[in-house]
């Protein structure tokens, strides 16, 4: 982390990403910055050059929310984004901390989890650590040395290139996750320490963390590959857990009469065997 404010730090990012054709400004000979320079930003969200150039020192901490909507409108920042520039400028005591305590999953989601046979379930909290999963998921992930850690099986386990069909998706939206949870909480321990291991690990995860991009997990498609049962073209869905706002609780599902769904029978039977069962037919 570099001693700038995680406001301004983001500020910055966005603006660097941004190009003056992209906001319909004029661009003349050769820029001395990458993306805007601070003035012009401050142009376009209708403020004075010098309490942009605060905002993003770190000398200006509560802005209105009038000028956060300027700014958000000025970067072009998208819903999740401009929710994220939001948390950001929240006053710290007004912010939820995580805590030791939140990580630890109540035992009536244990025994739904593990109450489904055909799907595999984990929960996550804020720095993608898997606080618990079911047999499904247990087995699912068996190729990785260690799975306690999404952003670290993606990054920094050998088994995540293979494993994941769209790598380059996956580790964006890895690092696009933590991102959101880090703007709920810039003081967070565990998330300073994941994206400080990560970003000595690994060379993609620290350019992808300098880009400041968010996005929560929500609906979608997937693309695995697991060393026995082959491709596996999931759907997942996250949800908030009630009672702990820091857990999601994410169960992947295959469609009916689907290959995915008979590898995902074979998957189940290998619960039962070694892990280095071969191949089922």
């Amino acid at each position: 982390m570099s001693g700038a404010t995680p406001l301004g730090e983001f500020l910055r990012a966005r603006r660097e990403a941004i190009t003056p054709q992209d906001v319909g400004l004029p661009e003349y000979g050769r820029r001395r910055v990458k993306g805007l320079r601070r003035e012009e930003v401050a142009l376009l969200a209708g403020m004075s050059s010098d309490y942009y150039v605060r905002l993003e020192q770190g000398r200006e901490s509560s802005p209105s929310p009038q000028v956060v909507e300027a700014v958000a409108r000025a970067l072009r920042l998208d819903e999740e984004a401009t929710a994220h520039l939001r948390r950001l400028v929240t006053a710290p005591e007004q912010r939820r901390r995580h805590r030791a305590a939140d990580d630890q999953v109540s035992p009536q989601l244990l025994q739904l989890m593990d109450g489904w046979t055909t799907a595999p379930a984990f929960v996550l909290g804020p720095a993608l650590d898997i606080l618990a999963c079911n047999a499904m998921a247990t087995v699912l992930h068996s190729g990785f040395d260690t799975a306690h850690n999404l952003a670290h099986m993606v990054f920094a386990d050998p088994a995540g290139r293979a494993f994941y069909g769209d790598w380059e998706r996956a580790a964006h939206s890895c690092v696009a996750e933590i991102r959101a949870a880090y703007g709920h909480d810039p003081d967070s321990a565990r998330i300073n320490q994941v994206v400080a291991e990560l970003s000595a690990a690994s060379r993609e995860f620290a350019e992808l963390w300098s880009r400041h991009d968010v996005k929560s997990k929500t609906q979608e498609g997937k693309h695995l590959v697991h060393p026995h049962v082959g491709d596996l073209h999931i759907r997942f869905s996250a949800f908030t857990v009630n009672g702990a706002p820091f857990q999601q609780l994410v169960v992947y599902q295959a469609e009916p009469a689907s290959p995915t769904e008979r590898a995902f029978e074979r998957l189940r039977a290998l619960i039962r065997r070694p892990t280095d069962a071969p191949v089922l037919p």
